[in-house]
């Protein structure tokens, strides 16, 4: 039977398609997922004032046309442990991945990560750059660039050849990607982020006859500060600014354990090469890159044909320290390292949240990073994946002033040592009993150590609270006692023959050359096929077969000699040249 016309103009205010009483109702479309991701990025953004020299208006538009949370916190103050919560939806706490040195798929072999939750549930997921710490996770993806089969997450980036450029190496000890310079070359001749945003901008460009979920990681501002000249431009060094939150007798109130976790040496060594003010202007000029980046990646959406349906998400890993604290890096429970960017953008229509994200709300409520899965899981009308261990977000979208009964914990490097976040307060407790208290309304830099003053119980016994009655225990990388690979270093010439097995096996390869090399493993029939770029001072894990010969080239193409793969896991440095 047809309805009347009055009554189904009606039904249609209402958002109803039906033509006949008999018919089922028709599914609202599911939502897209534009998930953002950029590296190292602490509060120096506009809508977060973190530093008042910071160029972010792509970041603060984004922020304006959705719901910034200005108290949002990551699971661990470091990529890998970071990383793998957001994607899992596991807190350290709970896999035991505390920190770099551990592998995800080690520690949490059958954990399902957002990407083939997506997947699963009918949606294309694919993705750019890094999502997680230096590996793709090939099995988690329908699609990736580079091709996710490499395991390789960045594209060609180009680096000066004679490096260091800034900071001379002190030692052993310091990260060789611990440098800046402005480059003379243009974004696309970069690569890096402008090819990641480049593939991604062509995904939102298109129509897809399924909902996806497209994942793109900005490097930048991750070390080493290399970014086009344009991008360090409006940071003239004599103008530039030291961090807002650096004090000098900043340690002085501190327990042991809080000192201990203060200077570093590449603060002093940074200090004492005059080399402050070019870190500084080398961050800026990243995050104004990066910031242009995801400006890049917003337009593409906005000009596409799935702009009215994507929700948007931005996040980074990890705040980062720039002399706060006498600190260099990250790895620390204060709040210049534990405080990130996150913004999330709903559009009207989405069953969950009618209305869409209010433009320009802010959210004081201490939210987490690990609230991610189980809020885009929400929006995007999926069934809650069991085992997630945050709180979805969707009450504070609808109103970012509702009642949110959490704390955010942020986990240290080992069990026992964390950091709570509650709207005012925070909270650091070591593993051995010391603690550190802080009022952020009045302390937003966290100068004044309270814990040890009088009539500070109350708070300490509030937040102490959320302390877990249990952490799970660290289980160690164990490459160590791998046996390791012959090297063999050769020119250009020829190979021996490759014999690979059916038989899987893991390498993990380090780079200790001092420059990016080319890892190619090569097949029975001669043709070489690339595993991708290995920075220098990485070490990864791939899959492979004993009897495989693998390549190791420069960028340039130079072959500088070959390992053959053994019948067991092992261990393949390839030493300085």
């Amino acid at each position: 039977m047809k309805l009347p016309w009055f009554l189904n103009l009606w039904l249609l205010g209402w958002g109803i398609t039906t033509c006949c009483l008999g018919d089922p109702p028709v599914e609202a479309a599911r939502p897209n997922v534009l998930f953002i991701a950029v590296d190292d990025l602490n509060d120096w953004i506009g809508c977060l004032g973190g530093h008042p020299q910071s160029l972010t208006p792509n970041i603060d538009r984004l922020a304006a046309s959705g719901q910034l949370f200005s108290n949002a916190h990551c699971p661990a103050p470091a990529c890998n442990p970071s990383r793998g919560a957001i994607m899992s939806g596991i807190s350290p706490h709970v896999s035991g991945l505390y920190d770099n040195r551990q592998k995800m798929r080690q520690i949490m072999p059958d954990a399902e990560l957002l990407p083939k939750y997506f997947s699963r549930h009918g949606y294309w997921s694919a993705g750019s750059g890094k999502i997680l710490h230096y590996f793709t996770d090939a099995d988690s993806w329908d699609d990736y660039f580079p091709p996710k089969e490499t395991e390789n997450p960045f594209p060609r980036t180009f680096y000066p050849k004679n490096r260091p450029v800034s900071l001379p190496v002190g030692g052993p000890w310091q990260y060789i990607e611990t440098d800046w310079a402005a480059l003379d070359v243009t974004d696309e001749e970069f690569g890096g982020d402008w090819s990641v945003s480049q593939w991604i901008g062509q995904q939102l460009s298109r129509q897809h006859d399924q909902p996806f979920f497209l994942a793109c990681g900005i490097y930048r501002p991750h070390e080493p500060w290399f970014v086009p000249e344009k991008y360090f431009q409006p940071f003239p060094l004599d103008d530039i600014q030291l961090p807002p939150g650096y004090r000098e007798d900043d340690l002085d109130d501190l327990p042991p354990a809080g000192k201990s976790r203060g200077p570093n040496r590449y603060f002093a060594h940074i200090r004492e090469h005059g080399q402050w003010k070019q870190a500084i202007q080398g961050y800026l000029a990243s995050i104004h890159f990066a910031d242009a980046m995801v400006g890049r990646v917003l337009d593409a959406l906005a000009n596409g044909p799935n702009r009215d349906n994507t929700i948007v998400v931005l996040w980074s890993d990890h705040g980062w320290h720039l002399g706060e604290k006498q600190h260099w890096q990250k790895y620390t429970g204060w709040r210049v390292c534990t405080r990130v960017p996150l913004i999330i953008r709903v559009p009207a229509g989405v069953s969950a949240l009618p209305d869409g994200t209010r433009a320009g709300a802010v959210c004081s409520r201490p939210v987490n990073l690990l609230s991610l899965y189980p809020t885009l899981t929400d929006l995007a009308g999926l069934p809650a994946k069991e085992g997630n261990d945050g709180p979805s977000l969707v009450p504070l979208l609808k109103d970012p002033q509702s009642d949110w009964p959490h704390a955010s914990l942020t986990f240290l490097n080992r069990p026992g040592n964390l950091a709570i976040s509650g709207e005012r307060w925070r909270y650091i407790r070591y593993g051995n009993g010391d603690h550190e208290l802080y009022d952020t309304a009045t302390d937003p830099h966290e100068w004044d150590n309270l814990a040890e003053q009088p009539n500070r119980d109350t708070e300490i016994r509030r937040l102490k609270r959320f302390v877990p009655e249990t952490f799970a225990d660290y289980r160690s990388d164990n490459t160590a006692s791998l046996p390791r690979l012959s090297w063999h270093p050769i020119g250009d010439g020829a190979l021996p023959e490759s014999k690979p097995d059916a038989a899987a096996v893991d390498v993990t390869i380090g780079n200790r050359t001092g420059q990016p090399v080319d890892i190619q493993w090569i097949d029975a029939d001669g043709r070489a096929r690339s595993f991708g770029t290995l920075e220098a001072g990485w070490q990864k894990a791939f899959d492979t077969h004993p009897g495989t010969v693998l390549r190791v080239q420069t960028t340039g193409g130079k072959t500088i000699g070959y390992f053959i793969v053994d019948d067991q896991p092992c261990l393949a440095l390839i030493p300085a040249s």
